[in-house]
């Protein structure tokens, strides 16, 4: 396991996250194996720290699923099954759903919109240019729909993909044309990082490196998932995603190449956000949930 510099440099808290992270990714990487058992004075004795801040964490790691409590034989590993992790790609779904439905409820709240909105300018090479000077008024009237183009016209539905969950209703396609002002760089800077870990985990996926993949999925998503403005939101999906690849991990190290296999749309999705294009967005997260269940189902037959 890896050890952690400078113990006496840090507070308790801190220690206790360390530690916390540290076995996190042990699990994450394999290395602490599904039903493994530990003692609190042996994890306090490999990274030299004392037993306080070590119970402290592997009580913060039970409470979040991914160890399991022995009064009597200390902590072991939490075994999860594909039924787990059945169930928790639906919860992931719901809660993915429903950012992109407060999406587009918030449509008049245009500080969240205008980020994606610049990213998609950043992507086709205008960045910078002048705001259109287009009323708003106009806009409106603009996109309002014509005889060639009815309101409730719908677009033939694609058959389900297996194990993918029922389509959700339709929503708007785009983002209403609107006035907005330059992109502050601090918000620019967290569009380009959130692009840029899309990228990286495109490139571990293809590369079939799982242990690399997942610390840029994570950080993908959590980083997109803060553009919404939700800390509460933010921080639940990252815990859920945190125990899906945990239970993922656990099926798909059974498979000896992952190369060409693992899900590689991130970018796609930041692409479909920018452009508003919304329900895009929730197609590729919906064959992305189908596709995950698919391969560790298939992991689980190994």
């Amino acid at each position: 396991m890896p050890g952690i510099s400078g113990p006496g440099a840090v507070t308790r808290s801190t220690l206790r996250q360390q530690i916390a992270d540290a076995l996190r990714d042990e699990v994450l990487a394999g290395r602490l194996q599904p039903g493994q058992e530990f003692t609190v004075k042996e994890i306090a004795e490999q990274y030299g720290v004392s037993a306080t801040p070590v119970r402290e964490a592997l009580v913060d790691l039970s409470a979040q699923g991914l160890l399991e409590a022995d009064q009597h034989r200390g902590f072991r590993v939490h075994e999860y099954s594909p039924a787990d992790f059945v169930e928790m790609i639906e919860a992931r779904g719901l809660v993915v759903d429903g950012m992109f439905r407060s999406l587009v409820e918030r449509f008049e709240d245009t500080s969240l919109i205008e980020r994606f909105e610049d990213l998609a300018a950043e992507g086709s090479g205008t960045a910078g240019a002048p705001a259109t000077t287009t009323p708003p008024g106009a806009a409106r009237k603009s996109a309002a729909p014509t005889a060639a183009a009815p309101a409730n016209a719908a677009r033939p539905a694609a058959a389900p993909e297996a194990g993918a969950a029922p389509a959700a209703p339709a929503l708007p396609r785009t983002v209403p044309p609107r006035l907005r002002p330059p992109l502050d760089p601090r918000t620019a800077a967290k569009l380009a990082g959130v692009r840029r870990r899309g990228e990286e985990a495109q490139r571990a996926a293809s590369a079939g490196d799982l242990t690399v993949l997942i610390g840029y999925d994570l950080r993908f998503w959590r980083e997109l998932s803060a553009l919404f403005g939700n800390a509460y939101l933010a921080d639940f999906l990252h815990r859920l995603r945190v125990r899906c690849w945990v239970c993922a991990v656990q099926q798909l190290r059974r498979l000896d190449d992952l190369r060409g296999l693992l899900w590689s749309g991130h970018t796609e999705l930041v692409d479909a956000l920018a452009r508003g294009d919304i329900p895009a967005a929730r197609a590729l997260v919906a064959a992305h949930h189908a596709h995950s269940l698919s391969l560790v189902g298939r992991s689980a037959g190994a």
